[in-house]
């Protein structure tokens, strides 16, 4: 009998009309989606999802932020969404974020094989490496960048040294309408590129500017919706043409840059003479044993995880920090008093300066705080089995935290969607706040805060001392933002009157 079933199956396959075929097999497909999906009945809950498409139109890419923030609404701080292929878990509020990052950090310390990320990145450098050789590679890292100055007065006279060229670059202007963006961002790069590369470049220099250009073109194309077509069905995409190409070519640009500066490097290095982060790598290339993760794939990814997150995350703020400055003339006035006060005009803002700021330091901050630059950590993934506001996760499971619910709670802010330098003041002094998160917490914290910490005030205040930012006659300037891997300001020009 088994013996004819297996002719008479064939026979009703070959003669089955195209339509049913169509429709038998959308079905087979359906149902293996669905089975794929099941999750434990106590897991994160979330919207209905579309079959193969998941939430992916519940989204709205132009500002996801946004969108999470509706849906905690409804499904509370801790929900999750389906984006084809990809399941992820997203945790808001302070309270929870704080959990992840903190009170439970050894069980969300991974990070998930995301694919645009793994593509360009692999589990390599300081951002997507995990277990020991994520450990080894920021350990050398926070030691390197200490050894170069990080904390000493030797970085902050650098930064200082920077901030005359930047605004010598601005005052050629001479008080006409400009975009800042490039000056700004190449001002900043340098401060990272003098501890990595051990050299500088000029605001004039074509190919350093290009490469600028490449790095803010990525940034903003991770975060559109070809994007996250790619996370969602990678196999597809990578055969389908559209603008997700063009992150990759970036990306291989950049690298073919670091690559270039590691053997020039590597042609003159010394031993016994390490100039920067690169002669420090190479050194530690040169000792290593077989169970050593350093090898020039980290010191390629290391260095470009320096490169990016030195250049864009901090140059992103001062730019809105000048825009709200010239939309909010009044904070800039006060600004600019304190500084005429505890400065004068005679000689450079220094580090020592800050604790007799507090205005200052409390609007820095507060710039940090609305202008939002990261709405979300980068994502981790769940190391074991746990449990977060009594929902089960997963070992394995990817989780983004909310930084937006942080900086935006209004159980910790008291006007949290108002531009308020009152945040962080209290009677008349600066005023920490636990909820102040922009550069995440934890384990995986920013490893480069210190250094941005120096790099916004020094920056800002060197600025604020030498110039005035209003916007051009007739034009009404805005807070409307473009989101890429940081949330920034659309590009705008404005006017830097000499003071």
């Amino acid at each position: 009998m088994s013996l004819q079933a297996g002719p008479v199956l064939m026979g009703l396959w070959q003669n089955m009309p195209f339509q049913t075929l169509v429709v038998f097999l959308g079905l087979f497909l359906l149902i293996a989606d669905c089975m794929k999906r099941r999750r434990p009945k106590t897991f994160p809950p979330g919207p209905l999802a579309l079959p193969f498409l998941g939430h992916i139109l519940h989204i709205d890419v132009k500002q996801p932020h946004v969108t999470v923030q509706k849906l905690v609404e409804k499904y509370g701080n801790v929900f999750s969404l389906q984006l084809g292929n990809l399941t992820l878990v997203i945790v808001n509020g302070f309270q929870m974020v704080k959990e992840v990052l903190i009170h439970q950090g050894e069980h969300f310390v991974d990070r998930p094989q995301i694919p645009l990320t793994y593509d360009i990145f692999g589990s390599f450098g300081l951002i997507f490496s995990n277990g020991y050789s994520w450990k080894q590679q920021r350990r050398f890292a926070l030691s390197t960048l200490r050894n170069f100055g990080l904390g000493k007065r030797s970085l902050a006279e650098r930064i200082q040294e920077e901030s005359r060229y930047l605004t010598d670059a601005i005052e050629e202007e001479k008080g006409q309408p400009f975009d800042p963006h490039f000056k700004i961002n190449n001002a900043v790069s340098n401060i990272i590129c003098s501890i990595i590369f051990g050299d500088r470049f000029e605001y004039y220099d074509s190919r350093f500017q290009e490469l600028l250009r490449l790095i803010d073109e990525a940034g903003y194309l991770q975060g559109s919706i070809w994007s996250q077509l790619y996370n969602a069905f990678p196999t597809l995409m990578k055969w389908i043409p559209g603008p997700h190409h063009t992150i990759f070519k970036n990306w291989e640009s950049l690298k073919c840059f670091v690559r270039g500066m590691i053997a020039k490097h590597k042609e003159d290095w010394n031993p016994s003479e390490t100039r920067d982060f690169i002669d420090c790598y190479l050194k530690e290339i040169a000792k290593a044993d077989g169970n050593s993760s350093f090898h020039e794939e980290n010191l390629l990814f290391s260095t470009l995880d320096l490169f990016f997150a030195g250049t864009e995350t901090t140059s992103t703020t001062i730019r809105w920090a000048l825009l709200y400055m010239a939309i909010y003339p009044d904070v800039q006035e006060k600004v600019q008093a304190e500084i005429d006060t505890v400065i004068g005009q005679s000689r450079q803002p220094a580090m020592d300066d800050r604790d007799n700021m507090p205005y200052t330091n409390a609007v820095i901050h507060e710039v940090q705080r609305k202008s939002n630059i990261l709405p979300f950590s980068a994502p981790r993934m769940s190391t074991i089995d746990t449990t977060l506001a009594g929902f089960f996760v997963p070992k394995g499971t990817v989780v983004l935290p909310s930084l937006t619910s942080v900086l935006f709670d209004r159980n910790e802010w008291e006007t949290p969607d108002s531009f308020n330098p009152e945040h962080f003041l209290e009677d008349g002094q600066f005023r920490k706040r636990d909820a102040f998160l922009p550069f995440s917490a934890g384990m995986r914290g920013c490893l480069g805060e210190q250094l941005a910490r120096t790099e916004l005030f020094l920056f800002f205040t060197t600025l604020l001392q030498k110039f005035t930012f209003q916007a051009p006659k007739d034009v009404k300037l805005s807070l409307q933002f473009r989101i890429g891997l940081t949330l920034c300001p659309q590009p705008y020009k404005i006017c830097a009157l000499s003071r």
